[in-house]
């Protein structure tokens, strides 16, 4: 992970006007943004920096390598990112410290960082830090987010989420999404099943071949097999059921990504952990193709059974789940994205909590006061209650 050269943000000399915010977004260091195939926090952390220039906010964001968004500053913590250290501390934990030393110099009215390590740096800072939670809360992860009291504000990505450590600091719950508009939409499917994801016990792509072979439907596999513990796996689990009804693709970048969604008649989400998300079901629906998959996590939140995909709670219910979600209708899987999980949904929805947390944060409050700005308080109020 080589170094890039540490870029010192001036104090803005004029602020902006009194309706647009100024916020650092700090990314994760493993993947560009957007990424060009895996890295499902990149892609949505590139996505609201895009929509919240688009609502006249001025964003600087902080991430690994290069960017292809439309943040007006954009400070790289090292050159290349250390994709192939995916799931080691030490990336994440070199990234924090670089941020802290961008950010010490950052004139911003808060920050929202999307890292594990960054927010162990925020108690004392000045400027008040949005962490949103993109991997699960309970057990450990809620220890640490307990740790830091209130140093920090969260954001859950699901109420699924939320609801493994209810007594964390949440301000609201945003749910991920995509830019719809990029998703090919197509009525007729062909007659395979797709997985798309890391292959790892979590994810179980082997219940998705059985659940395929069980109705003699090929299915194709598309995902990341590069950590230990994946490769592993896919020794145990895939090699012994790979036959010709088995095509395993490899990772798909996002032009692969979005043929293979259209095409499918069903995605097979099988997870047996309680996902906190999983932006590739949104992803499906947008190209009209139904997910069928394990009632975990924030899957009943996010598929309506029996009008968007099939949610079952047993694997040996998965072939039935796929032959009914054969009869759905494709532009319902379509409208429902459209209407819940865009892109513009996604910013308004942070624009709200960014309005909230200054409302409620005394240091934001005095120091916009001394600029001779009005109060945070009355101004925040008034727009939380405008957006609502």
């Amino acid at each position: 992970m080589s170094a890039a050269p540490i870029t010192r943000l001036r104090p803005a000399k004029a602020r902006p006007e009194e309706s647009s915010l100024r916020i650092a977004m700090v990314a994760p260091p493993y993947f560009t943004l957007p990424p060009a195939g895996y890295g499902g926090v990149e892609a949505v952390v590139a996505d609201l920096v895009d929509g919240l220039v688009d609502r006249g906010h001025h964003v600087t964001l902080v991430g690994a390598g290069r960017h292809r968004t439309r943040a007006q500053r954009f400070i790289p913590t090292c050159a290349d990112p250390p994709a192939d250290q995916l799931g080691e501390p030490l990336p994440e934990v070199l990234h924090a410290a670089r941020v802290s030393r961008i950010l010490a110099d950052c004139d911003v009215d808060l920050i929202h960082d999307h890292t594990l390590a960054g927010p162990l740096l925020a108690r004392n800072r000045p400027t008040p830090t949005l962490v949103t939670a993109h991997g699960p809360v309970a057990g450990e992860p809620g220890e640490y987010y307990r740790a830091l009291g209130d140093a920090i504000s969260l954001v859950s990505i699901s109420n699924s989420q939320r609801s493994g450590a209810p007594d964390l600091p949440w301000l609201a719950t945003v749910h991920n999404a995509i830019r719809v508009e990029t998703f090919p939409f197509q009525a007729e499917k062909e007659d395979i099943a797709l997985f798309l994801g890391r292959f790892h016990p979590d994810k179980a792509p082997h219940l998705a071949i059985d659940a395929a072979r069980a109705l003699g439907m090929p299915i194709v596999l598309a995902g990341k097999c590069s950590e230990p513990l994946e490769k592993d796996y896919f020794q145990r689990e895939i090699t012994p059921r790979v036959g010709p009804d088995v095509t395993l693709f490899g990772v798909a970048d996002g032009v692969a990504k979005r043929d293979l969604l259209r095409r499918a008649t069903c995605l097979l989400f099988p997870v047996c952990w309680d996902e906190p998300f999983g932006l590739v079901m949104i992803e499906a629906m947008a190209c009209g193709t139904p997910v069928v998959a394990l009632r975990r996590g924030s899957v009943p939140e996010i598929v309506v059974d029996g009008s968007t995909g099939v949610i079952v709670d047993d694997p040996a219910e998965l072939p039935d789940a796929v032959h009914r979600a054969r009869k759905l209708d494709p532009m319902d899987c379509r409208t429902h994205t459209e209407l819940h999980f865009s892109t513009e949904a996604m910013t308004a929805g942070y624009e709200r909590v960014y309005r909230k947390l200054l409302a409620g944060s005394p240091v934001a409050a005095s120091s916009w006061a001394a600029d001779g700005w009005h109060s945070v308080d009355r101004r925040a109020e008034a727009a939380v209650q405008a957006a609502s």
